[in-house]
């Protein structure tokens, strides 16, 4: 395991594509790229970040989800294929990336009423996706990521989902949180599904934070990542308003590792 950070991190105060200067200043050779609005799912645009990443390992992407990830799943075909269209365009931007893994949130929760899942189905376009996905993306995978606001918001979620579907998992530390259920519970219900993970720090409030400045356990959970058999990278993805300054970013990126020699020693 390494420490790594996202794009999204630097999303509302700098360009995507400026990115990697600040990566780099940060003494940080593994990223996620968070590709924030559809002018930058363009495969100009994609190798213009290619060129500028000068040696830095992308090991996923990222779209803003709801964009279209949602209409995967319609049931009309034209929808669905319009769809497609973003996602295959994520594809072809994994494949110039060289990324490892496509960072998805799905399907989403946004009525109140109960939601009735038909996990056959959804198992079957998934595993349809990331076929497509590996095809078009150069063997990239889709990881699946629990989010609070999306379907796969519980455990339960991706215990039902991996019946029918053999689906990479992507666990992210605030979400769990957000969706007040143990990270340790979607990590046992990951189990070897699991191939990237993200994470920032919080406090005893749920305010969001740079690793090292809230409650978090971190050495705790990188011992429970290892006992699990993962070997990835560990993502730190920050909002814009969680931090003040790059030298923040550079502590937090610090302190992970600094947990990570402990929980491994």
């Amino acid at each position: 395991m390494k420490t790594g950070i996202s794009t999204a991190s630097f999303f509302s105060k700098e360009l995507t594509e400026n990115t990697f200067d600040i990566i780099r200043k940060l003494k940080i050779d593994t990223c996620e790229v968070f590709l924030t609005t559809f002018r930058e799912y363009r495969e100009e645009f994609v190798r213009l970040l290619n060129e500028r990443r000068e040696g830095i390992e992308i090991y996923s992407v990222h779209s803003l989800n709801v964009q279209f990830e949602p209409e995967l799943f319609n049931t009309v075909q034209r929808t669905r294929e319009d769809s497609e269209y973003f996602f295959k365009q994520i594809a072809a931007a994994a494949n110039i990336l060289g990324a490892r893994y496509y960072t998805f949130h799905g399907l989403t929760r946004l009525k109140k009423t109960p939601y009735t899942l038909d996990y056959s189905r959804i198992g079957k376009r998934v595993d349809e996706l990331d076929e497509m996905l590996s095809s078009l993306g150069n063997g990239c995978r889709l990881a699946y990521e629990n989010v609070h606001w999306t379907c796969f918001n519980s455990p339960e979620f991706i215990l039902q989902l991996k019946k029918y579907s053999n689906v990479k998992t992507c666990l992210d530390i605030k979400q769990a949180m957000q969706s007040k259920i143990s990270v340790y519970d979607y990590l046992e219900a990951m189990g070897e599904r699991l191939c990237n993970v993200h994470v920032c720090d919080y406090d005893a409030d749920g305010n969001l934070c740079v690793p090292g400045r809230g409650i978090f356990d971190f050495v705790k959970f990188f011992a429970a990542l290892a006992d699990n058999g993962y070997d990835g990278p560990i993502i730190m993805e920050l909002y814009a308003g969680n931090y003040n300054d790059y030298d923040e970013i550079a502590e937090g990126n610090e302190y992970l590792k600094y947990c990570l020699d402990k929980a491994l020693k």
